[in-house]
Formats: structure tokens, C-alpha cells, sequence
């Protein structure tokens, strides 16, 4: 792997980190629901994120699999 092919993943791995941290951070809120420090609603509208930013996770590993793929096809 070249240089300019690892930069690319970095920046799709980077890419598919960011939903990863969003969906702990909200998990943590449902957690914090569940042990009734934080409103029912508040952890409902946790687990909305949660589930946003596991399609926006499973899009940037998509598009991070279609570059790999392209650039396989092109070597």
C-alpha cells in the first residue's frame, strides 16, 4: 500500500470513528436513563442517534470499501 492509498483509508477509517464515538457517547445517556438519572425521553431520543449513527457508520464503511475496490481495479 502506497502512501497516498493509506492516507485514504485513514481518512475513511476517520470517517466511520466519528458515528462510533457518537453511538458510545449516546449509549452512555441511555445508560444513565436506565439507571434514572436522566429522563425517559432523553434516552429515546439517544437511541434515535444511536441509530442514525449506525447507518452513517455503515455508509462511511461502504464508501471505504468502494475506494479499496476502485483502487484494486485500478492496479
Amino acid at each position: 500500500m502506497n502512501d497516498k492509498e493509506f492516507a485514504a483509508v485513514a481518512a475513511h477509517v476517520h470517517d466511520a470513528r466519528k458515528p462510533l464515538n457518537r453511538i458510545s457517547m449516546q449509549a452512555e445517556l441511555v445508560k444513565m436513563a436506565l439507571d434514572g438519572d436522566v429522563p425517559v425521553e432523553r434516552a429515546k431520543e439517544a437511541l434515535d442517534k444511536i441509530i442514525v449513527s449506525t447507518k452513517d457508520c455503515s455508509d462511511a464503511l461502504t464508501q471505504m470499501m468502494d475506494a479499496l475496490s476502485d483502487s484494486q481495479s485500478e492496479s
